[in-house]
């Protein structure tokens, strides 16, 4: 809430610009700022001044509501609480969709769709309300220059062949689609900490970054004195405006993610699994003494990370084409496991959804955590992926 601007915080037009003269635009940097500070910037008295912080605190201060006020709100409009994947297995098990409001996280090796599910969501974003859509604009954070127009046509076209009749309707969609190529940390914070003025002006409706990782990881090597505290420290700051301009404007944002590897009996290996072939190479390796070794496939970014996310979906291989979705973490689902293919028109089911305590997927297991229930991942449980290398 204290990334809240302060042109919001209905303080006048005229100070709203002295106070960006000093940059000074949001409520909490003018809090960080002693009396005597604020009396210099603004030119007000020290009784003026006062009234001003308690008018600024007000605004970014969390309002209380009730857990009925929340009910009743969602139980009123509830096409508004939820972006529906279409994926409709999915779209039950989460309760209606990608949820407003909170972060959502997709993690994956490279290749399983991770993109192909933010171009399809930015497409889904766009429609009417009653086609399940939020009927607004997007907002979508290219880290990586994987984004094509030519794909968001492609499924827009074949998922939804009667309502995209038109070349006009598609060009429609696309000019509510605003794309920014970001390709550093620091330009990715900046695009962040500058979104909530475009989100009133552009009426958005849907957050997406992709990825997170991307930048961070060719940022920031953990092996690096200091490199881990500053990482940890931009993620966090990150995750804080997401989550407030997510809840500020009950809006989804999606964010993707990378996975990475590491050894049980050596030092973290900071690279992604890039394929089945890639785990079945793995597997035939063996340590200097002989001995077969087991490895660890997370999710990247951490633990601290891995907190601040709502809604983790993992996607991964199974038999090409076929590939596996999880939902791992949810405030309102239990651990669920559903297959797909890519197609035309993006992400499609197939037939049948499973429950279980562990899905393997060429050599790959996810299990839970020791004494950890399926039904208890949406409780901050530690989700992991485990691959037996050779076992």
């Amino acid at each position: 809430m204290a990334a809240k601007k302060l042109r919001r915080a209905r303080l006048s037009q005229e100070l709203c610009e002295r106070l960006s003269r000093h940059q000074i635009t949001t409520c909490q940097d003018f809090l960080c700022l002693s009396l005597l500070e604020l009396m210099k910037v603004t030119g007000q008295s020290y009784y003026d001044v006062q009234k001003l912080l308690c008018r600024v605190s007000r605004a970014c201060a969390p309002k209380m509501q009730t857990a009925y006020e929340m009910k009743l709100r969602k139980s009123v409009s509830p096409s508004s609480a939820f972006l529906s994947t279409t994926l409709h297995s999915l779209d039950k098990v989460l309760h209606g969709g990608v949820p407003c409001g909170s972060l959502t996280e997709i993690t994956s090796p490279p290749g399983c769709g991770k993109t192909q599910f933010c171009i399809m969501a930015s497409v889904l974003a766009t429609l009417p309300v009653s086609m399940g859509g939020l009927d607004g604009a997007v907002i979508y954070v290219d880290t990586e220059s994987a984004f094509s127009a030519e794909r968001l046509i492609e499924i827009a076209g074949n998922r939804f062949p009667t309502y995209f009749d038109s070349d006009e309707k598609l060009f429609c969609m696309t000019r509510s689609i605003h794309l920014y190529r970001e390709l550093t940390c620091g330009s990715v914070l900046k695009r962040i900490m500058s979104l909530e003025e475009e989100i009133i002006s552009k009426k958005v409706k849907l957050i997406i970054i992709d990825s997170v990782a991307s930048v961070v990881r060719k940022e920031f090597d953990t092996k690096l004195q200091g490199n881990l505290a500053e990482r940890s420290n931009f993620l966090a700051r990150g995750a804080s405006v997401l989550k407030y301009l997510a809840e500020e404007f009950s809006i989804p944002v999606i964010l993707t993610n990378q996975i990475t590897t590491s050894l049980s009996n050596g030092p973290a290996i900071q690279a992604d699994l890039v394929s089945p072939a890639d785990d079945l190479s793995l597997s035939e390796g063996a340590s200097g003494s002989g001995k077969r070794e087991s490895g660890c496939v997370t999710a990247a970014l951490g633990n601290t990370w891995s907190h601040s996310v709502n809604t983790r979906l993992i996607l991964q291989y199974h038999d090409l084409p076929t590939r596996q979705l999880l939902v791992a973490k949810s405030p309102v689902a239990p651990f669920s496991a559903f297959f797909y293919t890519i197609e035309k028109s993006g992400l499609v089911l197939q037939a049948g959804v499973k429950e279980q305590k562990s899905v393997t997927v060429n050599s790959v297991t996810l299990i839970l955590p020791n004494g950890c229930h399926p039904a208890a991942l949406h409780q901050d449980c530690d989700c992991r992926v485990l691959a037996d290398l050779g076992g």
